[in-house]
């Protein structure tokens, strides 16, 4: 009973004042009336009585007082008088929140904090403001203040709303900015000279302790809201972060201590949070945040490093380059033996003396602010031993956001990779330039050599790809002088090769050697070898095979590195271009028979090994997919290897999908997974048997029929341009050709394909995975005409009938597609369409799944039916011996062209091929019309009287060759409309495969074009496409197809506007800016090919023309004169003009621009036209300056055109 009695004396004094203070404020009195009150009725008493009497409170009374207060205390707060006031009542909210965990809501908060921040602006904020108010320190109600709010977002925070931590981020970032304020009044008054310790004055601590409250609460309510922060708040922090950064270097406040260590810690996990989400662009901040950042990579590291035991000097002997400088520290060497947790701290005491360099204040934080001995994780022992002030923590903050800014700025940070990046002397500790290789070799802490290499990681990958290929290096450079950007970025990426290659073949923690071979991985796919040492890809080959040796060796057997290892080596051989210096390795491997005795410094050899039955099906498939790359970029070593490739693929096919321990209708996951493996495996096998097929016997795409699209086009393009086909295997080392040429030779193809029908593909075509399936009929696509007719006639047939046989029959989409892959390649042999039955069962086939449900499968079907069109144009006009009957067949045909209308209503891919079949069908279909049509009579291209046939001949209409077939007499009409659509519709591909249709179109001698009525909108189509399309492929392509017209009939009522937009065209592309880079290598070829066309058109130009035409061209003379004079004088001399026969040889060699000038006779039937024009219209002085440029100053325009070079797309 007294203990109540007591209870109830001890919460009197709080309950009468706020009784009392909520009836006198019920009518809402003025602030002047309120001020008196909370004088006499609250803060008559001392704070400390109140906090105990709130202590034994309910919480949520306490609470609705709290807010009541806060209240209150915002309606004084602009009065002058109010200061003391203000402050007792910020001491008492601070008593009240240290003794009870209030109950707040998202509207007591919203006061509350409402309060604190009018306290903090209009009484704190200017730094001008006396130092004391009414006795406290400002400082004192500061931290208060920050304290009241950390105790209130601790018990709120999870349930506080997105507007509630907004609101107290922006107060926050107002506070900071306060503090930050007080720094430099103090550094600037005081003139603070930091001690040996490291210490300064009692102020100084206290103020870095409340930023780091104030960051801490900033970082978490930035991670509450994630991405939801506004923009403009966003760039509040970032600006108050950057003040912070920018003070501490200029200060020289890299101070390690327990108070600094937990500051950086905190302010740059908050600067993490912030580039984790930016909200804008950081571009302008990148610089100095780098270069604050850098200073922080050896944050806490003592400058002395331990000697270097004498293994390991001699292992980094190795593993340097040339010019290195010797010794690197084994940090495994370091690390103490495992001490537990609760043991650490006084083994700390114990072991270690305080460095020199810093001393330790070793005080705890007075706000509650304290680091726990399992604050890292137990495999760091050595840094809980050896890191007094948690300065790891720091430095792996750090380096967490280096990595955020690779992601939020990559094109901003790549130029500043000088900075993070080592040029010299890797291997040695650096301790005023420290790089991120440094922490990754250098530092003790395992979480942050792996955040290192993460970061390495990030900033390999992305855009310093493309920014790193212009690397190169040189050899060392002299200390001091000048080096080019090249250069540097060839030093750095030297450096990086020599660090990441030692620390794989020093490190054994599974975690991080992952990581290394990530970075090693985008390293060698960033680095342009072409460009750097030759020895570099074979110091990397060596060094991965020396660390699976080694672990093979120890029966280190672990499955995750070995495949890990095995990455890195199959991206060594797919750099590209192939290296001269690794085939010149692999054949003296093969010449000294290293392969065969399985020797130990092969390459092959050890590959060989691995892929052998009886490894793990993971090491099994990561080797399978190396010799995939070897074959694919080494092609002339096949052979020497092929017989081991069968050896160890044929088990795979012939054992059982499922082991017998798998058996039963219920399997375990275990074996689901080991039957996974095993699929993937089987496929990387099949892959790499099809890659060696391919070598052997010379494929290089399924081009190499080449397409005769525009043969007889009256204007040759400008340039021809080879494709690389990246299914192919490479002939190439360092961009030349090599001097074997396998496709020359098909006898060893032969050979082993032979072996393989025999053995492989039967088990492959009937395996029960149908990725394996599908991985085996892709093997027929790269098959070589010359391979296919020098196998017997039941191998061809094995062939045709597997492929049809997957095509029709097959469920799975992957095998359908793969199918009409091979289907697509097969009809590129010229003897494959003049069988008809062959012909119709591979056009049955295509056409049935141009109807599949699967979007893969319908796309190489339509590029298959392409290819079929394509064979048979080329067989209607050039091979009409030897085939007289395959193209006439009408059932055949109309399949094809019902197929390719209305696949060209399909998706972008499938649209591109449908309109190039229907253009290769449009050029040798023949529309032939039996009556006269008249201008007012063309609708729709006189349906009712006119007829489409198909010949077998372009040049021969009418003879006995010619078979005449009623077709449908819309399809011509439906063809148009169906390019006009695309056209406009299409993408970039589908839009210059338009202009290569209507080119075919226009070459059909058959076609009226000036009777067509829908003549004058295609030319309109082409012209807008030359004229505004930003594609310069697009306007290279339509220039081409406006140049087929033989004839100024044909041009009919379109060409006064044909001539008019090549004109502008011609006088706009001069002074054009280019929209895309990747446009650059196209501007010559558009200004040439605009050239032909346009002399093409003006050699029709006549004194018949329309009075409008010819105001124009008299207007345009002076540009067309000078455009003469600069086209004769640029125009190639006849001894330097190349041949039909060398032109054709240079395209199949180089992948350059072939140069085409325009022969004598086009530039004078031009030139000849005009002055026509003109001395008909009176402009004699006009004509005579035309006449002149036909004279000497155009004799250098000499040469014949080629033949126009058939090439496929």
């Amino acid at each position: 009973m007294s203990s109540s009695a007591s209870i109830s004396a001890d919460v009197r004094p709080w309950r009468t004042s706020f009784l009392t203070l909520r009836d006198e404020t019920l009518a809402s009195p003025p602030p002047s009336s309120v001020l008196p009150l909370l004088r006499n009725l609250l803060l008559s008493h001392s704070a400390a009585e109140l906090a105990a009497a709130a202590a034994n409170l309910p919480p949520h009374e306490v609470t609705s007082d709290v807010t009541l207060l806060g209240e209150l205390a915002l309606s004084v707060s602009e009065r002058h008088d109010a200061d003391e006031t203000l402050v007792q009542i910020c001491h008492l909210m601070h008593d009240v929140c240290c003794k009870v965990r209030m109950q707040i809501n998202s509207s007591s908060w919203t006061i509350i904090l409402n309060f604190l921040e009018k306290f903090v602006k209009n009484i704190l904020g200017s730094p001008t403001m006396s130092f004391s108010l009414g006795g406290t320190p400002k400082m004192k109600i500061i931290g208060e203040i920050l304290e009241i709010l950390r105790l209130i977002d601790k018990a709120f925070g999870r349930n506080s709303s997105l507007s509630d931590n907004l609101h107290l981020i922006e107060f926050l970032c107002c506070v900071v900015s306060c503090l930050h304020s007080e720094l430099l009044i103090i550094y600037r008054s005081n003139e603070i000279c930091l001690t040996d310790t490291g210490i300064g004055d009692t102020n100084c601590n206290n103020l870095w302790e409340m930023q780091t409250i104030a960051f801490s609460m900033i970082g978490d309510a930035l991670s509450r809201i994630a991405s939801s922060i506004s923009a403009s708040l966003w760039h509040s922090v970032v600006e108050i972060i950057r003040k912070v950064m920018d003070f501490v270097p200029s200060k020289n406040l890299l101070i390690v201590d327990n108070i600094m260590s937990r500051f950086f810690a905190t302010f740059f996990h908050c600067l993490h949070l912030v580039l984790t989400n930016p909200k804008g662009s950081l571009s302008g901040q990148v610089t100095g945040l780098v270069a604050t950042l850098q200073m922080f990579l050896t944050y806490g590291l003592s400058s002395r490093c331990p000697p270097l035991p004498s293994n390991v000097e001699s292992k980094a002997k190795g593993a340097r380059s040339p010019n290195q400088k010797p010794t690197v520290e084994s940090k495994r060497s370091v690390l103490g033996a495992y001490v537990p947790p609760h043991l650490r701290r006084r083994e700390s005491i114990d072991r270690h003396l305080p460095d020199t360099q810093f001393s330790s204040d070793s005080e705890p934080s007075k706000y509650g602010l304290s680091s726990s001995d399992s604050d890292l994780s137990d495999n760091d022992g050595y840094t809980i031993n050896g890191d007094h002030h948690r300065s790891s923590k720091t430095r792996l903050a750090v380096i967490v956001c280096i990595q955020d800014l690779c992601h939020a700025e990559p094109k901003s940070l790549t130029s500043l990779c000088t900075l993070l990046l080592p040029e010299n002397d890797v291997l040695q500790p650096r301790k005023y330039q420290a790089t991120l290789m440094t922490c990754l070799l250098f530092d003790p802490v395992l979480k942050i050599r792996t955040a290192s290499a993460l970061t390495l990681a990030a900033m390999l990958d992305g855009h310093s790809r493309t920014f790193l290929q212009v690397a190169e290096h040189k050899g060392s450079s002299k200390p001091g002088s000048f080096t080019t950007l090249s250069c540097s970025l060839g030093q750095i990426l030297m450096q990086l090769h020599t660090g990441i290659l030692y620390m794989i073949q020093q490190e054994t923690h599974g975690g991080l050697l992952t990581s290394l071979y990530k970075v090693l991985v985008l390293l060698i796919s960033a680095t342009p070898y072409a460009r750097m040492s030759r020895e570099l890809l074979q110091t990397i080959m060596a060094s991965l095979c020396t660390r699976i040796r080694q672990d093979l060796a120890f029966k280190i057997e672990n499955v995750a590195q070995l495949g890990n290892a095995l990455s890195c080596l199959g991206a060594a051989f797919s750099v590209s271009p192939p290296s001269p210096h690794v085939l010149e390795m692999l054949e003296d491997d093969i010449s000294r028979g290293l392969i065969q005795r399985q020797h130990e410094s092969s390459v092959l050899s050890l590959l060989l090994q691995l892929s052998e039955q009886g490894r793990h099906l993971i090491i099994r498939l990561e080797a399978f997919q190396v010799l995939r790359a070897v074959s694919h970029n080494y092609p002339s070593i096949v052979t020497a290897f092929w017989e081991n490739i069968s050896a160890n693929v044929y088990p795979l096919l012939s054992a059982s999908t499922t082991d017998d321990s798998c058996a039963g209708l219920l399997k375990s996951e275990t074996c689901k997974s080991v039957d996974s493996t095993n699929e993937r495996c089987t496929v990387a096998a099949i892959k790499t048997l099809d890659e060696c097929l391919r070598a052997a016997s010379g494929f290089r795409g399924a081009d190499d029929l080449l397409e005769c699209r525009l043969v007889d086009i009256q204007i040759v393009a400008y340039s021809t341009r080879r494709k690389k086909v990246s299914s192919a295997p490479s002939y190439e080392l360092n961009g030349k050709r090599t001097s074997r040429d396998h496709s020359a030779d098909c006898s060893s193809g032969t050979k082993q394909w032979f072996g393989v029908i025999e053995m492989h593909l039967p088990l492959a075509l009937s395996h029960s995975s149908p990725l394996v399936r599908a991985a085996s009929v892709t093997c027929f696509a790269g098959m070589t005409s010359s391979v296919f007719f020098s196998l017997s006639g039941e191998k061809q047939e094995f062939v045709k009938s597997s492929i049809i046989t997957a095509a029709l029959n097959d469920e799975a989409p992957s095998v359908r597609a793969a199918a009409c892959r091979a289907i697509g390649v097969i009809m590129c042999f010229s003897q494959i369409v003049c069988s008809a039955r062959l012909l119709n069962e591979f056009i049955h086939a295509v056409e049935l799944n141009s109807h599949n449900s699967s979007t893969s499968v319908r796309i190489t079907a339509s590029w298959a039916l392409a290819n079929i069109c394509d064979s048979l144009r080329h067989e209607a006009t050039e091979h009409l011996e030897s085939c007289t009957g395959t193209v006439n067949d009408f059932n055949s045909i109309s399949v094809l062209v019902e197929s390719a209308l209305r696949l060209a209503k399909d998706g972008d891919k499938i649209k591109s091929n449908a309109v190039r079949a229907l253009g290769n069908l449009s050029r040798f279909i023949k529309f032939t019309s039996f009556s006269s049509t008249s201008s007012g009579s063309r609708d729709s291209m006189a349906l009712s009287s006119q007829s489409c046939e198909i010949s077998s001949s372009s040049t021969s209409i009418g003879t006995s060759s010619k078979s005449r077939l009623c077709l449908d007499t819309r399809w011509l009409e439906r063809m148009v409309q169906a390019f006009v659509s695309c056209v406009t519709t299409g993408n970039v591909k589908v839009q210059w495969n338009v202009c290569h249709a209507l080119s075919n179109l226009f070459m059909n001698d058959t076609l009226m074009l000036h009777d067509m009525s829908w003549a004058p909108s295609v030319f309109s189509i082409l012209l807008l496409l030359l004229r505004d399309s930003t594609n310069y492929k697009i306007r290279i392509h339509a220039a081409v197809a406006l140049a087929v017209p033989a004839s100024r009939l044909d041009y009919g009522t379109s060409f006064d506007d044909v001539v008019q937009g090549l004109e502008h065209v011609l006088e706009s592309l001069a002074t054009a800016q280019l929209s895309t880079p990747s446009n650059f290598k196209y501007k010559e070829s558009l200004e040439k090919q605009l050239s032909l066309t346009t002399l093409h058109v003006l050699s029709f130009a006549s004194t018949n023309e329309d009075q409008a035409l010819k105001d124009f061209l008299v207007k345009k003379s002076p540009f067309l004169e000078e455009w003469f004079k600069s086209l004769c004088s640029t125009s190639l001399d006849s001894n330097d003009q190349p041949s039909s026969s060398e032109t054709g040889q240079t395209k199949n060699e180089d992948d350059e621009l072939i140069s085409i000038a325009p022969k004598k006779a086009t530039v004078e039937r031009a030139i000849k036209s005009l002055m026509n024009v003109y001395q008909y219209c009176n402009h004699p002085d006009i004509a005579r300056r035309f006449e002149r440029l036909v004279g000497p100053p155009c004799t250098k325009v000499t040469g014949e055109l080629p033949t126009y070079s058939k090439a496929r797309r």
